[in-house]
């Protein structure tokens, strides 16, 4: 019954996606168009938590992005929300000049992210609701022809703590969900929290089919992940290459029992390379190419190639999908 109740869900998704936009950096778009997607990365990031792994050269991010799309991709998320050196200008010229479709986030990451000082940690639920949906529906910032807009709400959790500040972002993220209709992701620090997330934002009227758990692959359980896309909600795996926390074997082991329980439906992949030290552009390694050109033929080995086009193209362009406005 579980089973046939997220089949009609999906169904119903899909139907959806046919009535909507996906709204990128450089305007909406059909979302048959949105092709093979990256779910999360970051082209520019400046935190107090990863100091000297600065991401902020335009030349060098889209010297990144160009590798990223010559590697099968042809779509990615730009996961960096407010007050981290985002600068959805320069991502709207990365696109144009690479051809990658970026769909841009706004939200806000959690606490550990921003300076005891910094003005986000300060703004109320309802100056924060304002903040997100303006992104959405007006703008970031444009660059020269036209507003460069968000096309997705992001919060972050701790590990295992989601504090008043963290409280307060996922409150105004339901809201500006429901005022926007923009999809939803949510940082779990190693995984953790997934249901408790996923209930607080029950309570503010964001349905599971349009929120995805990003970094569920820092915590390779098969049934807890089963047990989540049962109830709706995505599940991204983005830990390629972080070897020193699980190798891609384990990755690839854990997706295929996922699918083996609980289908391909509700599963996305990125990379989360997420620091000048892992880029090659910037002199590190392994690079964002690394998921298309290392990965993705391992999960073709392991899936199939109809299972993996779900994760890639299907999926994403499932959930990305939002009113026009």
């Amino acid at each position: 019954m579980v089973q046939r109740t997220g089949l009609i869900e999906m169904n119903e998704d899909a139907q959806s996606a046919q009535r909507g936009v996906i709204r990128t950096v450089r305007g909406d778009i059909d979302p048959s168009r949105l092709g093979r997607t990256n779910y999360h990365e970051h082209l520019f990031q400046v935190s107090p938590m990863l100091p000297g792994d600065e991401l902020d050269d335009e030349s060098k991010s889209l010297a990144e992005a160009g590798s990223l799309r010559e590697a099968a991709t042809d779509s990615m998320i730009e996961a960096t929300p407010l007050g981290l050196g985002r600068n959805p200008a320069a991502v709207a010229r990365i696109s144009s000049a690479t051809g990658l479709q970026i769909v841009h986030v706004t939200g806000a990451h959690h606490s550990g992210h921003y300076a005891d000082d910094h003005p986000i940690r300060s703004l109320s639920v309802a100056e924060l609701t304002a903040r997100f949906s303006a992104d959405v529906v007006v703008g970031m910032t444009s660059d020269e022809t036209r507003p460069v807009r968000a096309g997705m709400i992001k919060a972050g959790i701790r590990y295992w703590q989601i504090g008043p500040f963290e409280q307060r972002v996922l409150e105004a993220v339901g809201a500006a969900h429901s005022s926007t209709g923009a999809p939803v992701m949510v940082h779990l620090d190693y995984g953790s929290a997934a249901h408790e997330v996923a209930e607080i934002l029950d309570r503010y009227g964001v349905r599971r089919e349009r929120i995805v758990l990003a970094h569920m692959d820092r915590n390779l359980d098969a049934g807890l992940h089963a047990d989540l896309i049962a109830s709706g909600l995505y599940l991204g795996y983005d830990g390629p290459a972080r070897h020193r926390e699980a190798p891609d074997e384990a990755i690839l082991d854990c997706l295929a029992r996922v699918v083996s329980q609980a289908g391909a439906d509700r599963l996305l992949l990125g990379g989360d390379v997420a620091r000048a030290s892992r880029y090659r552009s910037y002199g590190g390694l392994p690079g964002l190419d690394y998921v298309g050109r290392r990965f993705v033929p391992r999960l073709e080995d392991a899936l199939g190639a109809e299972a993996t086009e779900r994760i890639l193209v299907a999926n994403p362009a499932r959930l990305l999908t939002m009113p026009a406005s």
